[in-house]
């Protein structure tokens, strides 16, 4: 009996794992998937060479942006369960209940059982945090092995075994090959927090971080390593480098750019998309209208469309990244801004005005406890994602996810010594903090509704409840301990409501599934594509009509387009057209595009195959999503994610087209990268066009789209 007695179940534990389990895992299947990915996951399970290199398409061309670690294990849940929407999304969706599940642990043991409900619970309505487990990016995962690394270096300071120190930065090194340099942010969190609570010497603890440091920097390295030493024409060219190197991209595309915002990735930013054909979501879009914008951080304007339903163009790509993809302006209020506040600062002013009674604890002991040194840890993640994400130039809104742990620890630490305060101390200045950091949380909460127009009630309700926690704790301060719980776990329960409003459409998959970001649809404007650069959504004209599509899915059957299209693209900017048409609701795989038109291509293609290596050669991924989703046939994207690697040059295409790897190609009016503009006058000069009636339902003057019109060749040498 004695041996059952050790497993009694924890019901607070069960609680917060089912709650983190339910808004992950709802309606889950019927969830949008990021394409980009998608169509990786897709290829890799072709064959190992695919899956090794995290190629984008199964010939072996290119790339995606991202190391493959992450893809694995989507590859691997696509072959356990079959490749579907939910086997895709199946590795992020358990990669954050099982990072809530940890985080509560880790708390327990070191703050006590309060402490761990109010951290897993808060970790878990992190609305940002949920709403990229509900994708395919790779972010889950990244958190859910940082979180491992966390729980490894904790224990080597508990059992003063270094050993575990290796593990928490060989764990660092795996999240570095899922995504690459964000990994890093956690570092100084590791080695400061094992300086502090490790019992060794000065000397030894050097030595210890120097052989930590080496097992992190040969595990980081190690697939990039590999990967540039293998011959270039022997493996795919590395997406969204320009040099086709993996440590370029590590430390350039996905390192140094990030911070600059400064992206060497050609000028002719959202030109040559031919995406009008073959765009870039699966998902079922409806318009809505009342949605509302900001100032700050808006996406780069569009040209009023012109005459014959003509789709207007970027007009930006590259340079500064500033606010373009709706992230505000770079400063110290930057994640207490209407365009990041909603994401994951929902309880930073608790996480740290709570750090008041830590101090007050610290100065009373007048030494480190391990709840000192343990809240030191998550300080020290905390406040360099704070200061990178407040000066960077070029990330996303989910980003912010990687706050989520460090804010949710700080926030259950700091409530359990503040209840204690509160409940124990009979001095009126500790005693104060509590129901003073309750009222400041949850009028910062009020202002994150005010300032997206959200609901006048919600904003009054959370505003009204800050200033009763105040007023009734100061109040009845001095009144019974159950009257006083009851305040306390009111107030605190408080705090969680408005992020728990803000993370359900992403439960409801009312959400971009490829740039997510988390909060009613009216404040949301993720139109920006999967590898991390802009797209907008798919869009194409048919007979004047203003941008009616449907939906290219898997099984081929066309579903049905909610809304009056994308009518507000005559409004002439992309902010408005991103209010009116960001809700998407999870369709099935393929993308979205006039059917009847994508059935021409494809039909076309299909009959004048004669075994190519690749069907298609397209200028962009976006191009590519639709066949290969749909097919088994390669589509060749020359220019990469964004249509402006140069993975592709004329003397590599001659010999392609003479080889017989690929005959057609769908190019756009426009040129897609100025790398690539001899690519595309190369298949202009030697290629012959396609009449446009034996392959388009559409005539190519109204095929407009944002790369202009997009005109089909084939090579007849």
């Amino acid at each position: 009996m004695n041996r059952f007695k050790k497993w009694s179940i924890d019901y607070y534990f069960v609680g917060v794992a089912a709650l983190s389990l339910i808004l992950n895992f709802s309606f889950l299947n019927q969830a949008g998937t990021n394409e980009y990915y998608t169509v990786a996951v897709k290829s890799m399970m072709k064959n190992f060479h695919n899956f090794f290199y995290a190629s984008f398409d199964p010939a072996g061309f290119i790339t995606v942006d991202k190391p493959p670690v992450a893809l694995w294990l989507q590859v691997l849940s696509a072959k356990i369960f079959g490749f579907s929407n939910f086997s895709v999304l199946l590795p992020e969706a358990a990669a954050g209940v099982i990072s809530c599940m940890i985080l509560y642990q880790m708390v327990k043991k070191k703050a006590g059982l309060l402490a761990a409900v109010i951290s897993g619970a808060a970790l878990a309505l992190t609305p940002i945090f949920t709403t990229v487990a509900r994708t395919n990016n790779v972010d889950s995962i990244l958190i859910l092995a940082l979180m491992l690394a966390a729980g490894a270096v904790i224990k080597a300071t508990d059992s003063g075994k270094v050993r575990w120190l290796i593990v928490s930065t060989l764990l660092v090194g795996i999240g570095f090959n899922v995504k690459m340099l964000e990994a890093f942010m956690v570092l100084p969190a590791i080695y400061l927090f094992y300086w502090l609570a490790m019992k060794v010497n000065w000397k030894k603890k050097i030595l210890h971080l120097a052989v930590a440091t080496i097992v992190l920097a040969v595990v980081s390295l190690s697939w990039a390593v590999t990967v540039d030493l293998i011959p270039a024409s022997d493996r795919p060219y590395i997406g969204s480098s320009q040099t086709n190197s993996v440590l370029e991209l590590a430390f350039g595309y996905n390192g140094i750019s990030r911070l600059t915002g400064q992206h060497n990735t050609g000028s002719a930013a959202f030109t040559g998309n031919t995406a009008n054909h073959l765009s870039r979501t699966g998902n079922t879009l409806s318009t809505e209208t009342n949605g509302t914008g900001t100032e700050n951080g808006t996406p780069p304007s569009l040209t009023n469309a012109g005459a014959g339903n003509t789709m207007p163009k970027f007009s930006q790509r590259g340079g500064q990244g500033g606010g373009m993809f709706g992230t505000g302006q770079a400063g110290p209020l930057r994640l207490f801004s209407a365009a990041l506040s909603g994401q994951a600062s929902w309880l930073l002013p608790f996480a740290l005005f709570g750090l008041i009674g830590l101090v007050v604890d610290f100065i009373r002991r007048r030494k480190l406890t391990q709840e000192h040194t343990f809240a030191i840890f998550w300080l020290a993640w905390l406040v360099p994602a704070m200061a990178f994400f407040s000066v960077a130039g070029f990330f996303h809104q989910y980003y912010l996810s990687l706050m989520g742990p460090p804010i949710a620890a700080l926030t259950g630490i700091n409530a359990s010594i503040l209840w204690t305060y509160y409940l124990k101390e009979r001095d009126f200045w500790t005693s104060l903090i509590l129901p003073v950091a309750a009222c400041m949380t949850l009028l910062f909460e009020a202002l994150i509704f005010y300032q997206n127009s959200i609901s006048a009630i919600w904003t009054t309700l959370t505003a009204a409840a800050g200033i009763l926690s105040l007023v009734l704790g100061l109040g009845w301060r001095t009144g019974g301990q159950k009257l006083k719980r009851g305040l306390a776990l009111a107030g605190l329960c408080a705090l969680l409501l408005p992020p728990l409003y803000w993370t359900m459409p992403a439960v409801m998959n009312q959400t971009n599934s490829s740039i997510p970001s988390a909060g009613p649809v009216s404040t949301t404007a993720g139109a920006m594509g999967g590898g991390g650069q802009m797209t907008g959504h798919p869009m194409s004209f048919a007979g004047g009509t203003a941008g009616r599509t449907g939906t290219f899915s898997q099984n081929g059957e066309n579903n049905k387009l909610s809304g009056e299209g994308f009518s507000q693209w005559r409004t002439g900017t992309a902010k408005q057209w991103m209010k009116t048409n960001n809700r998407i609701t999870a369709g099935n795989f393929g993308s979205t595009m006039g059917t009847q038109e994508n059935t021409k291509l494809l039909s076309y293609l299909e009959k004048h195959d004669h075994g190519q290596k690749y069907i298609l050669a397209v200028q962009n991924a976006q191009s590519a999503y639709s066949i290969m989703l749909k097919t088994d046939y390669a589509v060749m994207a020359m220019g990469g994610f964004q249509g402006s690697d140069p993975a592709m040059n004329v003397a590599k295409l001659e010999n392609m087209v003479k080889a017989g790897e690929v005959k057609y190609f769908l190019i756009s009016s426009d040129r897609f990268g100025a790398q690539n503009s001899s690519v595309t006058a190369w298949i202009q000069k030697n290629c012959v066009k396609v009449p446009d009636n034996q392959w388009s339902t559409q005539n190519s003057g109204s095929q407009a789209g944002p790369g202009g019109q997009s005109v089909l060749y084939v090579y007849n040498g």
